[in-house]
């Protein structure tokens, strides 16, 4: 009997059942590549957001606009951000997770794109924080969740906790090469770069990424049962999407999650993703090498990402963001009194701080199912993620805000590293009253 060969670059024509058997073959779960397409639009997604910081002083140079008025609109996009997340998760229960995922990255491709024309400051809020803030809503940290929740059985903390730094591997790819570019070509060839980026990967998401692993004649990677027909998704209404944000307020564990994950974007996306750039052109380092400090923190963020991920598989979630948080306020602190000691001095807050930029997100998404069960967990992190994002808007729009006021971030830098180590005691109630926690749980799943 003749085997008929599998070839090892399945053709358009190939049906998707037969690339799952190729890997089968070579005992690799189809979820190892759903996983690697998530990380790859994650990580485009990441560059796009990671942008503004080196865009802010090229704008504010040729238009003439103020720091707080940019600020602004980066505000709205991390509001947006976060606002879409829970909405998305209902997006991609009723078209499915490819189809949502492409029609992101167009979008994403075309505000990215379009800002290249624009010559009036209310145009960077409409393209980059309305349009690119909506695009950036779906390609995130809630659709890493999704994807870990329904492709993973086993080493789920792993996994997530490499989705998630993702974000990290964005600023390590893109921001030392945008900012190379804004300095040789300008900021408008920059955008048209990034706006290319996110088209190229379009096609091979349509290909190969699939919404469950039923739908390749599969269980989740570490699910030992045998294999079943596609069973039908549970579709979420937007009616239950409020429903389960009304339900969650009514708990104090909601509340715990959404003000530590608060302070958590105000800490990162919005003041040192937004700022840290432009704060270190205050102090008369180069914008290049300014992103290079981003990037060797985005190298520390992804070891220290995918290590919380694999700790919060093992250790107590809540006693890890204590220290996460506790440490990245003692960071913050130290951070404007680093610009004194020289280039050397930012590079070892660079250090630190890049091993705890995003480690928080693993044990925060352990929590979240851990109190509003696994089947919630899409849509209750959409809503912490909102949390998260308003934090940073609140963060973008107040740090630009302080710097035209009060001509320096000192303060903006001091406040932020004094709310994390609030919110490091803030984390330790999470979970703490289990009776009255169960009796709640039921009344959030719609």
């Amino acid at each position: 009997m003749t085997v008929p060969h599998l070839p090892i670059f399945p053709s358009p024509h190939l049906p998707i059942m037969s690339l799952a058997s190729f890997l089968a073959r070579r005992s690799l779960h189809y979820g190892w590549l759903v996983a690697g397409l998530t990380f790859l639009a994650l990580l485009v997604g990441a560059g796009i957001r990671s942008a503004p910081g080196v865009l802010i002083v090229p704008l504010e140079q040729e238009f003439g606009w103020s720091r707080a008025t940019i600020s602004l609109a980066i505000s709205i996009n991390l509001v947006l951000y976060g606002l879409i997340g829970p909405f998305a998760a209902t997006i991609m229960e009723r078209i499915g997770i490819r189809r949502t995922m492409v029609f992101a990255l167009m979008l994403l491709a075309m505000g990215v794109g379009a800002t290249t024309l624009m010559s009036a400051s209310w145009q960077l809020v409409l393209l980059w924080g309305v349009v690119v803030g909506c695009g950036s809503g779906v390609i995130a940290l809630v659709l890493g969740a999704i994807v870990v929740n329904r492709w993973f059985s086993e080493s789920r903390g792993l996994v997530l906790g490499v989705l998630t730094a993702s974000t990290a591997t964005g600023q390590l790819v893109f921001l030392p090469l945008l900012a190379s570019v804004v300095e040789r070509f300008g900021w408008r060839t920059s955008a048209l770069t990034l706006a290319g980026v996110a088209l190229l990967i379009i096609p091979a998401i349509a290909f190969f990424m699939r919404d469950r692993p039923e739908e390749v004649g599969l269980r989740a990677f570490g699910d030992n049962s045998e294999i079943v027909a596609v069973s039908p998704s549970k579709v979420n209404s937007f009616t239950s999407t409020l429903n389960a944000l009304w339900q969650g307020m009514r708990t104090r564990d909601f509340w715990l999650l959404f003000g530590s994950f608060f302070i958590c974007g105000a800490s990162t996306n919005g003041l040192i993703g937004t700022h840290l750039i432009p704060a270190c052109i205050d102090h008369g380092i180069p914008e290049v090498q300014a992103a290079s400090l981003l990037a060797v923190m985005g190298i520390f963020d992804f070891v220290g990402t995918t290590l919380s991920g694999w700790l919060s598989d093992r250790w107590n979630n809540r006693y890890l963001l204590f220290w996460y948080y506790g440490l990245r306020g003692l960071s913050l602190i130290f951070l404007p009194f680093s610009f004194h000691l020289s280039f050397y001095g930012l590079s070892v807050f660079a250090v630190f701080y890049g091993l705890d930029w995003i480690a928080t997100v693993p044990p925060t998404v352990r929590l979240v199912a851990n109190v509003f069960g696994k089947e919630n967990v899409g849509v209750m992190f959409g809503w912490i993620v909102a949390g998260h994002q308003l934090g940073a808007a609140t963060a973008a729009f107040g740090a630009g805000a302080l710097r035209t006021w009060q001509g320096s971030y000192f303060q903006a830098f001091i406040l932020s590293g004094i709310l994390c180590l609030i919110a490091a005691f803030l984390v330790l109630r999470i979970g703490q009253n289990p009776t009255k926690r169960n009796s709640q749980l039921s009344s959030v799943n719609p």
